[in-house]
């Protein structure tokens, strides 16, 4: 076997990822294999169990997409049984999702991924007063002035000389790849305590609709949260129940809170850090097939064919034909396990549709600790998902190109604006940057919407319209023998789709197929590869193969969530983690 750079775990993600890349002349990535090292049984655990509970167990695959798991879940219950929820439950959902969105966009942005493009010890370096002149030419955000400025600079002097640098502590500092002068890492390490803060606040929105944060609260055939149209005790508006007038003002503030930070930071940071790195809208693509499950009816009504993010595949970067999405078709969506350490009782070289879908364990892997892996046979947890028998990416950049190829004006003009600022074309966006870039776009574009869900839902509530819960659909003896049905939903992370057969009221088979899964799954039987290992693959040259920086910006470029597709530590409950040039 051939020597290999080996990024075992791939840190500052959910769950467990290693990257293991052969390099070529002048230490070029020739090839690049992906491989989660956790196995995930949550479909094991569901079967035989009420499908109405269902959606609590598959919550709890991740804490990070804290919510997607649920909705998808309770979307495919629905669908086998054949109700449809009121319009206030959409509408209370697309809110609680786009919620998520934001939240998860600009934490990945600040704490997850801009750490590949800032050097936080060369913000000490940072003059405060050109700092401030930096933001101030960028950005109408209040915290600008060389005192703050100087302020942070001064906390993150006290914090590198306490020793104690936690994520801080094994950066790639000093990496010829860094390119940020010493007043833009101070700014975007200000941006970045900021975010923490801003944070805290965007979550209560689940709180008020879920209950609580992480894993808020969902129910099958609507949603938890019971209005309060009266007057309640003193006439202020508030009554019985979390949703009232006064909470249901509070999340309008929150909104706004949401979208003058994705305005007046997020968006120009992202701008302001991509002009210093515009080579990497060149590299990092790899499939050119996009695909988008669609989400967010706009009228609220089950069954919408009005979404705001629409469904297709753009197959090889031709935005001009969006070829259609059936989850129910059994040649469209398949999971192979070539590579993968599963069984199927047909074969490895099978494609199962998530309805006929096996969870078969069948480790066949070294024990670790190992040097590398042998990538002729299995050798990752993750299945590779396919739509026609092709890999495609899933995620913000695949939905940000299906808005633009469908016309939505907004995307249209957001893109345009980008593009013309970063004078690039729209090719530029098919990179390992356009897709962090899609991230901030489609941020700004759902935070733009979530006040008219909000509208309309208030106006529901003035008309008398308070249901949030179709109960027909609680009582099993009305229910078919047999069942089964799919929920989909655009996570954070890209298309998820969850499958379930319903059997004399049980779970019969249950199946997940995760963004991340689609994303970072290995080769197929025909040695095609998947969406990490792809971009990896596409112009890629590490300047300090002992520091893979390179690496690190095209995989957090996907924000992988490898919990949502491996989901257990090893029987000891011992970390199985190092990071080394092999």
């Amino acid at each position: 076997m051939s020597k290999r750079v080996v990024v075992d775990p791939i840190t500052r993600i959910e769950g467990h990822l290693r990257i293991e890349a052969e390099l070529g002349e002048g230490n070029a990535i020739r090839q690049a294999y992906s491989s989660g090292t956790m196995v995930r049984g949550i479909e094991l655990i569901l079967k035989d169990r009420d499908p109405r509970e269902a959606w609590a167990f598959a919550q709890r695959i991740c804490g990070v997409c804290t919510l997607v798991h649920g909705i998808a879940s309770v979307r495919a219950v629905e669908n086998a049984l054949g109700y449809d929820i009121p319009p206030n439950a959409q509408l209370i959902r697309n809110l609680m999702i786009s919620a998520q969105y934001v939240h998860d966009h600009v934490m990945h942005f600040y704490h997850l991924h801009a750490l590949d493009w800032v050097d936080v010890v060369s913000a000490l370096k940072a003059d405060p007063k050109a700092t401030s002149a930096l933001a101030q030419s960028i950005s109408t955000y209040a915290k600008s002035s060389p005192g703050y400025f100087s302020d942070v600079q001064k906390r993150l002097q006290t914090f590198v000389n306490s020793g104690q640098l936690g994520i801080f502590a094994n950066g790639f500092w000093g990496n010829p790849g860094y390119k940020l002068p010493p007043e833009a890492n101070l700014m975007a390490v200000a941006h970045y305590l900021e975010a923490l803060n801003w944070q805290r606040n965007v979550v209560q929105i689940h709180t008020i609709f879920g209950g609580k944060n992480p894993h808020p609260n969902f129910l099958v055939g609507g949603a938890p949260s019971p209005i309060s149209a009266g007057p309640g005790e003193g006439g202020n508006g508030s009554a019985s129940t979390a949703v009232n007038i006064v909470s249901l003002n509070q999340v309008r503030s929150i909104i706004k809170s949401m979208r003058d930070f994705v305005d007046e930071v997020y968006l120009p940071d992202t701008l302001a850090i991509a002009g210093f790195y515009k080579d990497w809208f060149a590299r990092g693509e790899g499939l050119g097939n996009f695909m988008t499950y669609g989400d967010f009816p706009a009228d609220g009504r089950a069954g919408s064919h009005s979404m705001l993010i629409p469904a297709g595949v753009i197959v090889g970067r031709d935005l001009s034909h969006i070829e259609p999405v059936d989850l129910n078709d059994p040649a469209q969506i398949q999971e192979f396990a070539a590579h993968s350490w599963y069984d199927y009782s047909a074969g490895k070289t099978a494609g199962l549709h998530p309805y006929a879908g096996e969870t078969n364990l069948a480790y066949s892997g070294p024990q670790p600790p190992y040097d590398q892996l042998d990538v002729e046979k299995s050798y990752s947890w993750l299945k590779s998902p396919r739509w026609r028998g092709k890999a495609v990416e899933v995620g913000p950049l695949a939905r940000v190109l299906m808005l633009y190829a469908k016309g939505d004006a907004q995307t249209r003009e957001l893109a345009n604006m980008a593009l013309k600022k970063l004078d690039l074309p729209l090719t530029a966006m098919f990179s390992t940057l356009g897709r962090t870039a899609s991230r901030t776009l489609e941020s700004k574009i759902i935070a733009d919407h979530m006040d008219s869900w909000l509208d309309a839902l208030m106006v529901n509530i003035r008309k008398g319209e308070v249901s949030v819960h179709n109960e027909a659909m609680w009582d099993p003896s009305t229910w078919p023998r047999e069942a089964r049905g799919f929920g989909a939903m655009e996570a954070p992370r890209g298309a998820l789709g969850h499958w379930v057969v319903i059997k004399n009221g049980k779970i019969d088979n249950y199946q997940a197929v995760v963004p991340s899964t689609w994303n970072a799954g290995p080769r197929d039987a025909t040695g095609q590869p998947g969406a990490y290992e792809a971009a990896l693959q596409d112009r890629h040259t590490l300047a300090v193969p002992s520091q893979p920086l390179e690496i690190q910006r095209t995989i957090h470029s996907f924000d992988p969530c490898i919990a949502c597709a491996v989901h257990v530590v090893d029987p000891d409950g011992e970390e199985m983690s190092s990071i080394r040039v092999a």
